[in-house]
């Protein structure tokens, strides 16, 4: 259900882009006049055979079936549940306890949605908290892989979590083309929303090589950390990302990962399994904070971590 600003904002959006209403059609149509949440064709990523899970956000699979040769294993692939962040945390863990489970994670977005998803995790690690990078306004990927290794030492007998933000933008390697601070008083907050609206100042192919480089940026930090890790390892995608493609039924260009749009360049994602023949013990069990190695990191929400979690959704292009 819409609040009245949302609705507002929607009329606001529409009058100043026809097109968004073909979108929202394409919506109402693919979450059945909202009365699913998330796509349900989609894959249960925890009743899949894995001890860790690493998931590369906005990983198109035609992109990672180009570049995978970084990782090991067997490629594979699968429908996911969301063509968004929020879709594909609520399609998988809403709801849930998962007291044989570490989340640890890059991405704001469980701490943002906390009480709708509403999920139960062995520990939360939110690594958006003490490792952002202010001069890429993101995570880097060493970052994670540091502390996936300190992770997986302290949890030896839980399954793992790695929720990477690349090949997500922003762009690391090609910092001139983030929006970031130059669209202050816009409403733009991203590059997808540029292009969509036809205002960007790079072409698509730039975008697509910067897209790219973030990959390319991320698959040896995934490499080095799937080595380093005992157990059956999958390297997955939340959700992929659309470069001008049309959705559907209403033939609309869409750029970026819009909720809702369950094309095939947004919810089919890569499977890459790494097998081992050492399999970890899983054991659910409550945590134990005092021997947390790990900064603070529960399910509740303080109004400092909330301050770093809006400054921070901002350069990831989710707030407007």
């Amino acid at each position: 259900m819409y609040t009245p600003s949302q609705l507002w904002r929607g009329v606001r959006r529409g009058v100043q882009r026809p097109s968004f209403f073909g979108q929202e059609l394409n919506r109402l149509y693919n979450r059945r006049l909202y009365r699913r949440e998330y796509n349900t064709d989609g894959i249960d990523v925890m009743a899949e055979d894995w001890d860790n899970l690493i998931i590369l956000d906005a990983c198109r699979y035609d992109l990672f079936s180009a570049q995978q040769q970084e990782c090991s294993g067997t490629l594979e692939r699968r429908e996911s549940r969301g063509s968004h962040t929020v879709e594909f945390l609520v399609g998988n863990f809403a709801g849930r306890t998962l007291m044989d489970t570490v989340y640890v994670t890059a991405s704001p977005q469980l701490y943002r949605w906390n009480d709708r998803i509403d999920a139960t995790f062995h520990e939360v690690i939110n690594v958006w908290k003490h490792g952002w990078d202010d001069t890429h306004k993101t995570v880097l990927p060493r970052t994670m892989t540091d502390y996936g290794r300190r992770v997986a030492a302290q949890y030896p007998n839980k399954r793992l979590i790695m929720h990477f933000i690349q090949p997500h933008y922003p762009f690391i390697e090609n910092p001139e083309i983030n929006v970031g601070n130059r669209l202050e008083g816009s409403d733009k907050t991203d590059i997808w929303g540029r292009l969509r609206d036809g205002d960007a100042d790079v072409s698509a192919s730039e975008i697509w090589d910067a897209y790219r480089n973030n990959l390319d940026r991320v698959l040896p930090a995934v490499r080095e950390l799937v080595g380093t890790l005992s157990g059956r390892s999958v390297v997955t995608s939340d959700h992929g990302n659309m470069f001008g493609e049309r959705s559907g039924p209403i033939p609309v260009a869409e750029w970026g990962h819009p909720p809702g749009t369950y094309t095939k360049e947004l919810v089919t994602v890569p499977w890459q399994v790494v097998s081992s023949s050492e399999r970890r013990d899983i054991r659910p069990e409550q945590p134990h904070s005092k021997s947390n190695q790990f900064p603070p990191s529960t399910d509740r929400q303080h109004d400092d971590d909330t301050d770093i979690m809006t400054a921070q959704l901002y350069p990831l292009g989710y707030l407007e």
